[in-house]
């Protein structure tokens, strides 16, 4: 899956990979990679993929150096070049390591956060790579993952671990008939989640006597929450909300990054081809590289030359009847 990715990475941006064995990382499961472009070192990067004791939980990206052009005279150019690190937390096996599809796409995903580091070219550290507002920095995130699932990836990349045997067609095809599988009941589920993390910080004052489970419930009554479906993630564990102040009172985002990413991939889909250069190139301008030096907004409609359209998202979810 390393491989695809990093495939996926080379077809549409032209980054390659060089492991430097060399250099050591923080711990031995981490393995280093000078990035390169046309031979021009771009980023350092480091994969930290697996599980171990002390480890966070989950999966993200970090920097240890962004990158910046707003250097003083006399810096090694070296010092421009930013630090991107890829966490998850896969089981290692003893001998090969075997992920999920699930385990997949959180690969492809954090590997869409780490070209928003990697591909960034702002003048300002402090406004370059993944500094910008929650409303967008989910876009080249889950842009990333609808590479998994082409067949054309799956077919060169999908292969018995063993044998190396290809997917099979007729096996794609079953995979692709389950997409939508359980669409209605995750959109419900993570919904909830999203409408009481906003409802929780709209509220300007909590008693003494405040019961965020009596709290919980009575919103879902009065949403009207199905039976049969519970949140996603319950209050009193939703690292989101109450781990840091990032994302409270902007869980939505993911969702509304689903509108964004399901419309720039059917800009993509309509040349006829996932990896059409000009399509990547002009997402790599006005996605990936200019971190928060325009607005939003302004850098989508300079890709896709309108606003976003909340049809594809929800044609991708199997909710909606064309």
């Amino acid at each position: 899956v390393t491989n695809a990715v990093f495939d996926v990475s080379n077809k549409l941006y032209g980054l390659e990979y060089v492991k430097r064995d060399d250099i050591v990382g923080y711990h031995p499961d981490v393995n280093v990679y000078e990035v390169r472009k046309e031979e021009k070192l771009v980023a350092i990067f480091l994969h930290d993929n697996y599980a171990r004791p002390f480890k966070s939980s989950g999966a993200w990206m970090s920097e240890f150096r962004t990158q910046n052009k707003n250097m003083p005279p006399g810096s090694d150019p070296i010092e421009a070049i930013p630090i991107v690190v890829n966490n998850n937390n896969f089981s290692k096996g003893s001998e090969d390591t075997l992920l999920s599809f699930d385990d997949g796409i959180t690969l492809f995903h954090e590997m869409g956060h780490g070209h928003h580091g990697m591909l960034s070219d702002a003048t300002y550290c402090t406004l370059a790579s993944t500094n910008v507002l929650k409303d967008f920095v989910e876009l080249p995130s889950q842009l990333m993952e609808h590479w998994l699932s082409e067949p054309v990836v799956l077919k060169k990349h999908a292969k018995h671990y063993q044998t190396g045997e290809i997917v099979p067609g007729d096996l794609i095809k079953r995979f692709k008939a389950a997409e939508l599988f359980n669409e209605g009941f995750a959109t419900c589920e993570y919904n909830a989640c999203a409408m009481l993390d906003i409802a929780l910080h709209s509220l300007s004052e909590y008693g003494d006597d405040f019961d965020l489970s009596k709290f919980e419930e009575n919103y879902l009554k009065e949403q009207g929450m199905p039976q049969g479906i519970i949140m996603r993630h319950r209050p009193a564990h939703f690292l989101h909300l109450f781990a840091t102040s990032s994302y409270a009172s902007g869980y939505y985002v993911y969702q509304w990054a689903q509108v964004l990413d399901n419309d720039v991939f059917a800009a993509f889909e309509e040349t006829g081809d996932v990896f059409d250069t000009e399509t990547a190139e002009r997402c790599r301008a006005c996605i990936y590289s200019t971190g928060n030096t325009a607005a939003p907004e302004e850098l989508f409609k300079k890709f896709r030359g309108r606003d976003p359209d909340v049809t594809y998202m929800l044609k991708n979810k199997g909710l909606t009847s064309q």
